[in-house]
């Protein structure tokens, strides 16, 4: 039985049409079908086929299309009873035609095509793979009809079109055998309608391109709703009113005609597949009646109130919806520092940045995701971020990593600040809040997850004067004067702030509103309870929130040119087949993790019949990335340092992440090396082919932030020395190495000189970070009517055998309170 199935295989394992045919053949025999089959598999004892278990498969023949060869197989599989084992009973029992069904087929398809949802415009592909004993040919089909130009097993449309959508199948001839593919459909979306926005892959995680919209409709109108994901497979859809799903309401375009008052309501869909969900925009769909009022010289009717007028001049149609609010763009840049030169290392920034991308380009954000930037590097990635933004663009900046807070303005600490380090070797954000504004942007959002411990070794007070705009929001992961704390541990998993702050993100509130139940769900936390407390600082008089619909206006064209900026720092390159001198052929992939991390994958498609091992791995990567060749090439992709996009990966590849993409100085060259041997060679000495690969400049790396910080636009707003040379550099002494690492300037302090006043607070070893400092939580209302304090209850978790950090108390809130409040500027008009 050479020609057989692998005999290792479980036999629980076999392919469906396989056990199918094989129960076919054992129950229509009697002296040789499933009984004896029974009999002999009893007999042996590893399997242990017991009497009562042979009555349980007689009875089913008693089920519609019940089997008792099934029940008997299923059984031997849950017994770990393999192929070969199965191989050898069929072989005593005598029955060559069940023995036929284990034989492999004379032609067989390994890999089938899968179905796809892209955008238009893009590259469709799809794959199928078959070997037979002769030489395979290919046929692609849309539906009943032969596509043109497809004896491939690979069927390329480029670009695609809004046509090509529909079923696909490949039929596979080799000699005389035949067989079909399973069918795989492609789902084609009109790619205007994501506001400039671009997706240039649809390979891993499933991508939210359409989002629904505001409708306001009259009562019999036809209410039409449309979202739209790309990835692989085809996602499914169901939609939802008032948070009930909708029956039968599973495809992309809801359509409801002659709609009544009952169709009023809040809609959004649910999007997922096999191992994804996402949700798109709440949009309201407003029904209004018609109400008839005569029009006379006793009755007024403010112009506020009316927002059409009918064909007919007696009649008007009365608003029963506040204004709806629009930005024209929105634009979002994420840092996340973790992997410091010269202070403690952090986790939670990686899974954080890369959870809250994920969440706001749902929410049609333009996100610039980027890990473990140089002080030059963060300077000239906020330029890149002030060149997206224009009149009415809504801006956020969310930061992790370390930091701290002098006189109200906020540090963030890049990853090659000195050890001790000042205000000059770090960013100012109200600098940078100062530069939004300057932009006439709609919304500014800082979510700021770092400590805010004062910095004294740093003297400098830097004179910002910010403009008087209602349109400021400050979140932070802690209060003043306190520190942020990370716990040590194996895995990675959110800090404290972003794992609730990412349950809320896609609510459709006011901004302010949502971190205030973000604030409400983490005093609810049991490890955290009273030691972090996050606060909110806001101008915002508007009700402004993070899922308010683009609508670009008057800056169209600004709008688009700045969504080519954006798409041209996150193009990845497209995936491609090398063909090499012995016959094999290997595909090439590209994921991106975060706009300054890629990932390559590569994978075996073809080698020729007399290799008996294939192999391809990447190498001779510039020296700009400085790449560990231990963590190259590896079978799995968290061996390589790949934990969040593992799952959306290809399985059965060799995998290479690239981080740090901005310092690549040149196109990326690097070489694509195939080994392999032949069962004829004597000796297994492998045999080498190369291929040289340019994939140019990919993601982050068009923008150069390499270079020397070219405008300086975030310096100028400093009055203060920036140039590590020009003055020394005052912080925190030597560290201090703990279990619990702090988020801020404040974690290399020596513990054994911490006042009578500092705490020792007790965290559960499940919290991923925990902050310290003042007792309560409170938001600030910087508006015309000045602000307004609420405190929380104080108080402090205490269990035997977990970690204690100290923490120092703050005696004064007000005093820094009201520094804060002037350094802003913001005073009533």
């Amino acid at each position: 039985m050479s020609d057989s199935l692998d005999r290792s295989t479980k036999i629980n394992l076999l392919k469906e049409s396989v056990v199918k045919k094989l129960c076919e053949v054992l129950d229509k025999t009697s002296s040789k079908g499933w009984r004896k089959l029974g009999e002999i598999v009893g007999n042996d004892r590893r399997f242990k086929v017991s009497s009562d278990d042979m009555e349980m498969c007689s009875l089913r023949v008693l089920e519609v299309e019940g089997s008792p060869s099934s029940m008997l197989l299923r059984l031997m599989g849950e017994r770990g009873c393999t192929t070969g084992h199965l191989i050898d009973y069929l072989q005593t029992l005598g029955n060559s035609e069940a023995l036929q069904c284990l034989k492999p087929p004379a032609l067989q398809i390994l890999i089938q095509p899968q179905s796809a949802a892209l955008i238009c415009g893009h590259n469709l592909r799809l794959n199928c793979h078959a070997v037979g004993k002769a030489p395979v040919q290919y046929q692609w089909f849309k539906s009943r009809e032969e596509v043109p130009n497809s004896a491939a097993p690979e069927l390329l449309i480029s670009p695609v079109q809004l046509k090509d959508a529909g079923f696909y199948i490949c039929r596979v001839n080799s000699g005389d055998a035949c067989e079909f593919s399973q069918w795989a459909q492609v789902d084609v979306m009109n790619g205007n309608r994501p506001y400039g926005q671009s997706y240039h892959s649809i390979d891993g995680r499933l991508k939210l391109v359409i989002q629904p919209q505001f409708q306001r409709l009259d009562v019999g109108e036809t209410l039409q709703l449309e979202c739209g994901a790309v990835g692989r497979p085809v996602p499914q859809y169901q939609w939802h009113r008032n948070s009930v799903p909708i029956p039968n309401a599973t495809k992309r375009k809801l359509l409801i005609p002659h709609v009544t008052q009952c169709h009023h309501g809040r809609y959004r869909c649910e999007i997922s597949s096999s191992t994804e969900r996402m949700w798109t925009n709440e949009v309201h769909v407003v029904i209004a009646p018609r109400i008839s009022i005569q029009i006379s010289g006793a009755m007024e009717c403010s112009e506020d109130d009316i927002y059409a007028i009918g064909g007919d001049s007696s009649e008007l149609y009365l608003n029963s919806m506040p204004e709806q609010l629009y930005a024209t763009d929105k634009v979002a840049l994420l840092i996340g520092n973790l992997s410091y030169q010269n202070h403690p290392q952090l986790k939670a920034p990686m899974v954080d940045v890369y959870d809250l991308t994920n969440l706001l380009r749902q929410l049609n954000f333009k996100v610039v995701s980027l890990l473990d930037l140089t002080e030059s590097e963060m300077r000239n990635a906020v330029d890149e971020f002030l060149l997206l933004l224009h009149k009415g663009v809504y801006g956020l900046l969310y930061y992790a990593g370390h930091g701290y807070e002098n006189y109200g303005n906020s540090f963030m600490v890049p990853v090659d600040a000195p050890n001790p380090y000042r205000s000059a070797n770090c960013l100012c954000v109200q600098s940078i809040l100062k530069l939004m504004q300057e932009k006439e942007t709609g919304l500014n959002v800082f979510l700021l997850d770092m400590c805010r411990k004062r910095n004294i070794h740093d003297d400098s007070t830097p004179n910002i004067v910010l403009r008087v705009t209602a349109n400021i929001v400050f979140g932070y992961a802690t209060c003043q004067d306190a520190e942020a704390f990370e716990l040590s541990s194996t895995g990675f998993t959110n800090g404290v702030f972003v794992k609730f702050l990412k349950k809320r993100l896609l609510d459709d509130e006011k901004i302010t509103v949502v971190l205030d139940r973000v604030a409400e769900d983490m005093g609810q936390f049991d490890a955290t309870k009273g030691k972090q407390a996050l606060e909110i600082r806001s101008s915002l008089s508007e009700r402004r929130a993070l899922t308010d619909l683009i609508l670009l206006g008057d800056s169209t064209d600004l709008a688009h040119a700045h969504s080519r900026q954006w798409a041209k720092a996150h193009e990845l390159p497209e995936s491609m087949c090398l063909n090499f001198d012995c016959g094999a052929q290997i595909k090439l992939g590209f994921a991106a993790e975060f706009s300054n991390v890629l990932v390559i994958y590569t994978h075996i498609i073809k080698k020729p019949e007399d290799m008996s091992f294939c192999q391809a791995h990447v190498t001779d990567f510039t020296q700009d990335l400085d790449v560990d060749p231990k963590e190259m090439n590896r079978e799995t992709p968290e061996e390589t340092g790949i934990y969040l996009l593992s799952s959306s990966l290809p399985q059965h590849c060799l995998y290479t992440r690239l981080s740090s993409l901005q310092k690549l100085r040149e196109e990326l060259v690097f070489t694509v090396c195939l080994q392999g041997t032949f069962a004829a060679m004597d000796d297994d000495h492998p045999i080498y082919w190369t291929k040289s690969v340019n994939i140019g400049k990919p993601l982050i790396a068009r923008l150069d932030l390499h270079r020397a910080m070219r405008r300086n636009s975030c310096l100028q707003t400093c009055p203060m020395p920036h140039s590590p040379s020009q003055s020394p550099c005052h912080s925190p002494g030597p560290e201090h190495h703990h279990h619990l690492l702090y988020h801020g300037s404040h974690h290399t302090q020596d513990l054994n000189r911490l006042s009578p006043q500092h705490r020792y607070l007790d965290i559960c070893e499940h919290a991923q970070g925990a902050v310290g400092g003042c007792g309560f939580a409170y938001h600030d209302h910087l508006s015309q009517c000045g602000y307004e304090r609420v405190n929380e209850a104080d108080g402090l978790l205490s269990s035997p055998g977990k970690l204690s950090i100290p923490i120092e108390t703050t005696e004064d809130i007000n005093e820094l309170q009201t520094v804060f409040i002037n350094s802003l500027q913001l005073h009533p008009q």
